[in-house]
Formats: C-alpha cells, sequence, structure tokens
C-alpha cells in the first residue's frame, strides 16, 4: 500500500539523518481506517491541528491505548483549551499569556501536565501566527518559571518559497539562548533541513497521505 510504504520511507530516510528526531505523522483530514494503516506499524507520534477533528477522531480509541502520543500543531485559540488538554499530550502552538494562563490553571484542575513548544513567528509575517521575536525569551521566561508549563522547547513555520536553513538555524540559536533541548520544525518539503538544523520532532502529512483535496 502507498500510504505505508511512503511511511517506511520516510521513516527511514530520519534515521538516516538523525536517530533521534521523532516523526509526527500529521493525520489532519484523514479518517481511522486509513490512519490504523500508520498505527498498525507501531507509530505513536499523531498530530491534528484542529481541537473539534482531533476529539471526533482520536477519543474513543486513546481511551485504550494510552500509550499513542497526540500533538496539536494548530493555532490553538484559550476558548478551545479545556478540550485540548483532555486529549492532546503536546501542544505545540502555545503564543500568547491568555492561552498560557488558561493552561496552567485547567492542568491545576485536570492535575495533568502537557509537553509545549512555543511557536515563534521566525519571519516577523504579519499573517502568521507565533510570539514575536523580540518577546521570545521574555514570554518563554514567563511560560517556564512563571507559570512552571512544560516548555520542551520552540516550534516555527517558516516563510514559503524563502531559504529555509537561514530561519531554522534562527530558531536553533533562539532555543540555544533559552538552555531548551527541543526544536519542533520541519514539514513534508523541508524536513531533511529541519533535522540538519537540529529538528528533534518533524511534522509530516502530505508526504505520508498524498496532498488534501
Amino acid at each position: 500500500m502507498q500510504v505505508l510504504n511512503n511511511y517506511h520511507n520516510i521513516k527511514k530516510q530520519i534515521e538516516i539523518l538523525n536517530k533521534k528526531t521523532n516523526l509526527i505523522v500529521v493525520t489532519k483530514g484523514q479518517n481511522l481506517e486509513t490512519i490504523k494503516i500508520i498505527l498498525d506499524a507501531g507509530h505513536l507520534h499523531f498530530g491534528e491541528n484542529r481541537v473539534q477533528e482531533a476529539s471526533l477522531k482520536w477519543s474513543k480509541y486513546l481511551t485504550n491505548n494510552t500509550h499513542i502520543n497526540l500533538h496539536m500543531i494548530g493555532r490553538l485559540q484559550s476558548n478551545k483549551a479545556k478540550e485540548a488538554i483532555n486529549i492532546f499530550n503536546y501542544i505545540h502552538s502555545l503564543d500568547n499569556e491568555n492561552l498560557a494562563q488558561t493552561l496552567s490553571k485547567l492542568e491545576k484542575n485536570y492535575e495533568k501536565k502537557i509537553n509545549y513548544f512555543i511557536q515563534i513567528n521566525i519571519g516577523e509575517e504579519k499573517q502568521k501566527s507565533g510570539v514575536e521575536l523580540s518577546k521570545a525569551i521574555e514570554f518563554a521566561n514567563y511560560c517556564m518559571f512563571d507559570l512552571k508549563l512544560n516548555v520542551l522547547g520552540l516550534m516555527c513555520i517558516p516563510p514559503v518559497n524563502e531559504k529555509t536553513l537561514f530561519y531554522f538555524n534562527k530558531l536553533k540559536d533562539l532555543n540555544d539562548q533559552l538552555n531548551l533541548n527541543n526544536l519542533s520544525m520541519g514539514m513534508s518539503n523541508d524536513y531533511e533541513e529541519a533535522i540538519k538544523c537540529g529538528a528533534n520532532y518533524v511534522r509530516i502529512g502530505s508526504a505520508i497521505f498524498g496532498s488534501l483535496n
């Protein structure tokens, strides 16, 4: 089957570049029957970009499969935080104080700890989410030390059709300044460059499942 072949090819390429890099299989728009092809291969990390879709698709399955790690990779609004914290193990799009405060309170209420990546607007693009570069260190320290959130590292989506290596290295430098050990960067079209710049988590969907119509 093509999906399974694509998955194994991507996995092999990642292992050649860095055996410690985690592949997040992005399953937005895919049904559970298709996803089970990858689940049956023993994969543990999956990504979704909408809370409602993830909840409808995964809630029942995760009840009996607690070893699966689900990653929120899309923009998260504060009013969706309660639903998100009940289904996701990782949130890659922490990008503002209101959301951070809401998640901190929910963690205490539910006695649950989530792993976070702070999303940085690395290309300083007005249309994109993410913390401004000039405010990144202050925001990261606030999340880690004031709110006691478990921040693993930084995440970015570089500008389209530009030299991604420049932006990936820029994020790595900022990550190093914060003494953080993990980077979430790289997708289907640029994951190899991201890994070469130190990515620990890459988010790949279309290279495995094909483009969504």
